[in-house]
This record gives C-alpha cells, sequence and structure tokens, in this order.
C-alpha cells in the first residue's frame, strides 16, 4: 500500500495544503524535524472541538478542513495526514473509541456518553516504523484543563495524555479501530450513529450537527 498518494481526502496537491506545507518543503529539515514541526503546526492552529459533526463527505476533506479555526480530532488527523503525504512522509489515519474523565459533564449532556467515538489519530512513518501521533488537543485548551500538551519527537507513539498535572486520570483508550490508507467515511457516520443515536433523533437529516 503506498501511503503517500494524495486522495479525494487527503488533497495535498491542492493550493490550501501547498500553502499548509511550503515552509517545510527544505533540504535544511530532515524528515522527522517535519513530521514534529507539522505536528506542532496542526495542534495549535486548529482549536479542538468535538461538538461540531459532519455528515458531509466534502467536510472531511483536507482543503475544506484547512480554513476552519476549530475543528473535531478526525478533521486535524486528516489535515495532519495531508500535509504528511505532501512532504513525502508516509501517513494513514488511525481510529479509536476513547473515553474522558475529565470536563465530562459537558460530554455526558451533548453526546449521552463519556466515550468519544471514532477519535481520529495519525501513524507516521519514520525511520523504519510506523509512529502514533494525535495532534486533537490545542496547546490552550490543554492548559485549560490543566494537562501538558501531547508532544510528538518522532521517534516514540504520542497518543494520549493519560493523567493531568495532579495526578487525576484524564483519558484512555476503550477500543482500537485500526489503520486505514484513506479516510474510511462510510464507518465514521455509520459509528457517529452508533455511539451518539440520541443526537442524531434530534437533529434528524442534518448534514452539520453543532451540538
Amino acid at each position: 500500500m503506498d501511503y503517500l498518494n494524495a486522495t479525494y481526502y487527503f488533497d495535498y496537491e491542492t493550493d490550501e495544503i501547498q500553502k499548509l506545507i511550503q515552509k517545510f518543503k527544505t533540504d535544511t529539515l530532515t524528515q522527522k524535524e517535519k513530521a514534529k514541526q507539522l505536528y506542532l503546526k496542526i495542534r495549535d492552529n486548529w482549536r479542538y472541538n468535538p461538538y461540531r459533526i459532519s455528515l458531509s463527505k466534502e467536510n472531511y476533506k483536507a482543503s475544506v478542513i484547512s480554513k476552519k479555526t476549530e475543528t473535531h480530532c478526525i478533521d486535524k488527523s486528516i489535515l495532519l495526514i495531508a500535509g504528511l503525504r505532501g512532504l513525502q512522509i508516509p501517513a494513514k489515519i488511525h481510529l479509536a473509541k476513547v473515553k474522558n474523565h475529565i470536563g465530562i459533564e459537558r460530554i455526558i449532556e451533548k453526546f449521552g456518553t463519556d466515550e468519544i467515538s471514532p477519535h481520529g489519530m495519525v501513524d507516521v512513518f519514520l525511520d523504519g516504523k510506523w509512529l502514533k501521533a494525535s495532534p486533537a488537543f490545542n496547546k490552550e485548551l490543554c492548559l485549560k484543563c490543566n494537562v501538558a500538551p501531547l508532544d510528538f519527537d518522532g521517534e516514540s507513539d504520542s497518543i494520549f495524555q493519560e493523567f493531568d498535572n495532579k495526578g487525576n486520570e484524564f483519558m484512555e483508550y476503550l477500543e482500537d479501530y485500526g489503520s486505514f490508507d484513506d479516510v474510511p467515511i462510510d464507518f465514521i457516520f455509520k459509528n457517529f450513529k452508533e455511539n451518539y443515536p440520541k443526537i442524531f433523533e434530534k437533529y434528524e437529516g442534518q448534514k452539520d450537527i453543532i451540538i
């Protein structure tokens, strides 16, 4: 499988994604340095908002996501993958079910559950091995939640903050759905509906849902 291809969703040949990665297209940076710097750019320049769900395929194109200011973890993963592939760094999307332990009151109120599914992250191939990276939580949000921002060193997996700064449990992975060479849009939509039935009863027929 070629994890460098441009696709409908990972449309890195577009002007929007080329502009996003332009500063990293230099021989002065190693592939690892490019991946680390792009990760931070995606992590902190798009605010994480789990309460915006779209059932429109177009909204999962990296070029469309790049124009937003706040996005879902799946969106941020798609954006990072498109950028990585555009820099000739193999990458694919990885999905899972996770559980939050901080700020869960609002999550339960909105979703009817304290579980987020599917949660998006990225598998990136560096120095001969696949690594996991999750750019979901921007630095500003982490500071607000009293959690250390999640860094990516290009050498080991970086997928979640298990505890906050006081040692309280913050996040855990419940189920691993595996990785995909392209965005499995039908699986994502089906997963949303199965995990958040109350939301889809309330917003039946709507393509873009702000909870």
